[in-house]
């Protein structure tokens, strides 16, 4: 369903790739994919696709692209994760704000192919799940949803300036988001007028994958159908 091409990065001299996928009628909004620490995978791809499918405009955009343009990596394969985990130690999550940034502009300025946009929302998994987090606090996109984001407990100061809707899914069995973790997240954003949590009993990263082993069907099922209806209500 859907193909890649190049947008201008922000405030540099480049172009860097994103997956687009499109619905077969006008899209009703748009919404960012943001991949975990594999890229632009199947299962990331598969994401996408299905989101047209639902009537939005879905863009993936290769976040390792100053280092290690076009990675595909599975989870399932210890030597993949490795090579992911070395990736994300290299990776600036400053840089990938300003990327999603520069996707929120070229879709309200309109991709090619697609007219302007102006509602546009993000998801985003593990590292894109703290980016979604980031993304709600530093820009003005419209709606924001994280799947078991990683790090956003030492960061917890920039929820003063979420100002548009941000939901997490947390799952309490997560191996890389501790306890600790969780309750800070709990504590410092359970009261937020923007910000909704669900927590999910005895799941563990990576519970929403679209394949492979990590993939718990009912929990996964359950969070999309969640975040389904928060795009829904605040994309519309």
């Amino acid at each position: 369903m859907g193909d890649y091409m190049k947008i201008d990065a922000l405030n540099e001299d480049a172009l860097f790739p994103v997956y687009v996928a499109a619905p077969s009628d006008n899209a009703r909004a748009a919404i960012i994919v943001i991949p975990e620490i594999f890229g632009v995978n199947a299962g990331i791809r598969q994401k996408c696709d299905l989101l047209a499918a639902a009537g939005y405009l879905a863009i993936a955009p290769d976040i390792f692209w100053r280092f290690a343009p076009g990675v595909e990596l599975n989870p399932d394969i210890d030597a993949e994760l490795q090579e992911a985990f070395g990736y994300f130690g290299q990776y600036d999550a400053d840089d990938g704000v300003r990327d999603i940034e520069a996707v929120i502009h070229a879709i309200r300025k309109g991709l090619p192919g697609q007219g302007p946009l102006e509602k546009v929302g993000c998801v985003g998994y593990c590292l894109g799940g703290r980016l979604a987090y980031m993304a709600a606090a530093r820009t003005d996109i419209n709606a924001s949803v994280g799947y078991y984001g990683v790090m956003i407990d030492q960061m917890l100061n920039e929820s003063r300036t979420i100002t548009h809707p941000l939901m997490l899914h947390i799952p309490t069995a997560d191996h890389f988001v501790g306890p600790e973790a969780q309750a800070a997240i709990h504590a410092g954003l359970g009261d937020h007028p923007k910000v909704t949590l669900h927590d999910y009993a005895g799941l563990d990263h990576g519970f929403a994958a679209e394949m492979g082993n990590r993939r718990n069907p009912e929990g996964a099922e359950l969070a999309d159908a969640r975040t389904a209806a928060f795009f829904a209500a605040h994309l519309a």
